[in-house]
Parts: structure tokens; C-alpha cells; sequence
């Protein structure tokens, strides 16, 4: 079933009565700007009205062409912390994104995203626009949260329909082309591995990265939500998508959005196998020694019972 995201999400709410009032995609629920080197007055002015600015940029803006219910929102969260201030306005920092979608029939939240850009530079001053044009670049900021939201509804839709995340991927790819002449760090290929750039780049990689894909269309429509109705079959269904995470992991070891899925993801496998016979068990864990090995204390309710 390869319907697009706000399809397949009337049908997954409409049992339940939903609010037809249409409204923005994102329900970025918090963000905050902690600043714990720069204590001077002048400058906590300045981030107070950046986490304003920044909450109703992500809130407010429309990030597609598709019509959202209040009940269909993604939602996310931003916690900066400003490192260093290099003078009034001008800053380091890291921002740490989070997302997360409802399983179908349940109160459970899935992770999507969770992710902390060490890359960070911030140009801000009290009261500043924070205008936004997918065809031009005008600050580092908006590109950055730009960038983000539109990853953050990229594998939203991916984890609904196969591919269904392309155009937020294409269009994060444009956010970063437009930033590339700017020389502020993660645009560009030379950036370092772990970066905006190898991330959508990566994202959008069909030769390599289409199994990865597929895995998060399997792992998330075809696992997490068939769980309330026949919990044994999501399970398999879960362990079908990570061997296709380990096809990717065979072609491309140590991978950077590898590393994003199971930054998501290794609590949640760790909780869903927990109460899995141990044969189920051993399988799942021969897959994540091989390819997570730097989550292996998560899976360690994973062992066998005897």
C-alpha cells in the first residue's frame, strides 16, 4: 500500500474522530536554547527571542504541498546549546533534532530522528526574520532548520509509503546546495562524514542506499503497525527490514545513516525482541554484533532467558 503520508494517515485516525481544520506539518512540541558558557544579560535576551523565533518558524511554516490535520502534525523537537560566543550575535553551537510518529492503534510514539549536529555556527540578532526561500540561501540558521524539517517529514513519509520521503529528501538536498558558497561547516563534502550533506546525500543514493530505504518503509508500515493486531508478525517483519539494513552495512560499514537508524532505533529493537522466544532472539542479535556493535549494552535484555 503505497499511499502518500496524509492518505494513509486519515485512515489511520479516522476511527478515532479527527479535527478537519488543515494546519502546518510540524508539531515542534519544544525547542530550547540553553546557554550555559555565556551568562552575560544582553545575551540571554537574545536567546530567549531565538527560541521564539525559532518555534514559530518550525510551527508556522508551510513545508508542503500537502493539507495536515492538527491530529496528523509530526512531531519533533530542538535543543541547542550554545557552546562558545564569539562576539554579540555571533555564535557556536549543537543542535540536537528529535522526531516521532504514532504506531497505528496504539499510544506508542516511534522515534524517527535523533540526531546532534556538532556543526553549528549561528549568526542571530534580537528580533531577527528568520525568512525562508527554498531557492535561496540568506543565513545559516534558517538553512539549518530548513534542512532538518524537511528530513524530519522525508522519513516520516518514507516510513509510510516506499520512497515516499523523495521530494522532502530532493528539497533538503536543495537547502544544502543553496548553503554550500556560504564556507559554514556541514554543506559540503570535504566537511567531515558525518555531516548534512552525507546525510541526504546518502539519503537519496539509490545504488547503495535503497535497501535502507525499503528497510524503513518495512520496518515501520509493515512491523510496527500490524503489532496490534498479530504481534509475532510485526516482529518478523522488523527482523526482514534489518537484513536489508545489513545488505547496506555489507556494501557500506561504519555508515553514517546507519548510524542515524539505529541512533532511532536500538532501544526500541532492544524493547520489541525483549519478550521474543530465544531462538527469535539469537537471530536478531547475530544481525545487530554485526552491525551495531556500538549499542550492544541496549540489547543486552536480548540474551538468552537459559
Amino acid at each position: 500500500m503505497n499511499a502518500p503520508r496524509p492518505v494513509i494517515f486519515l485512515l489511520l485516525f479516522l476511527y478515532g474522530g479527527m479535527n478537519f481544520l488543515y494546519a502546518q506539518e510540524l508539531n515542534c512540541i519544544s525547542v530550547d536554547v540553553v546557554s550555559p558558557q555565556v551568562q552575560d544579560v544582553a545575551a540571554q535576551a537574545v536567546f530567549k527571542n531565538m527560541k521564539d523565533a525559532i518555534y514559530q518558524f518550525m510551527n508556522n511554516t508551510k513545508w508542503t504541498a500537502d493539507n495536515f490535520t492538527n491530529q496528523e502534525k509530526i512531531e519533533c523537537t530542538i535543543y541547542i546549546n550554545i557552546t562558545a560566543e564569539n562576539a554579540m550575535g555571533d555564535w557556536n553551537a549543537t543542535m540536537q533534532i528529535q522526531s516521532r510518529r504514532p504506531v497505528y492503534k496504539t499510544s506508542y510514539n516511534s522515534p524517527m530522528m535523533n540526531w546532534q549536529d556538532n556543526n553549528i555556527h549561528l549568526l542571530y540578532q534580537l528580533n531577527q526574520p528568520l525568512y525562508f526561500n527554498i531557492n535561496t540561501y540568506s543565513d545559516n540558521i534558517t538553512s539549518l532548520l530548513a534542512f532538518y524539517a524537511y528530513m524530519i517529514i522525508g522519513y516520516d513519509y518514507d516510513s509510510f509509503s516506499l520512497e515516499g520521503g523523495t521530494k522532502y529528501f530532493l528539497d533538503a538536498q536543495t537547502i544544502v546546495n543553496n548553503a554550500q558558497p556560504s564556507g559554514e561547516k556541514g554543506w559540503n563534502p570535504q566537511d567531515g562524514e558525518q555531516t548534512r550533506y552525507w546525510m541526504v546525500t546518502n539519503a537519496l543514493d539509490e545504488t547503495f542506499y535503497a535497501p535502507l530505504r525499503k528497510a524503513w518503509y518495512e520496518y515501520h508500515r509493515l512491523g510496527l503497525d500490524v503489532m496490534y493486531q498479530d504481534f509475532a508478525k510485526g516482529r518478523a517483519e522488523i527482523y526482514d527490514a534489518l537484513n536489508l539494513v545489513q545488505d547496506v552495512y555489507n556494501d557500506k560499514p561504519a555508515n553514517f545513516n546507519i548510524q542515524l537508524f539505529f541512533n532511532a532505533k536500538a532501544t526500541e529493537i532492544a524493547n520489541i525482541y525483549s519478550g521474543a522466544p530465544d531462538e527469535e532472539k539469537a537471530r536478531v542479535m547475530q544481525i545487530l554484533n554485526a552491525i551495531d556493535i556500538s549499542d550492544i549494552d541496549t540489547y543486552s535484555k536480548l540474551k538468552p532467558t537459559n
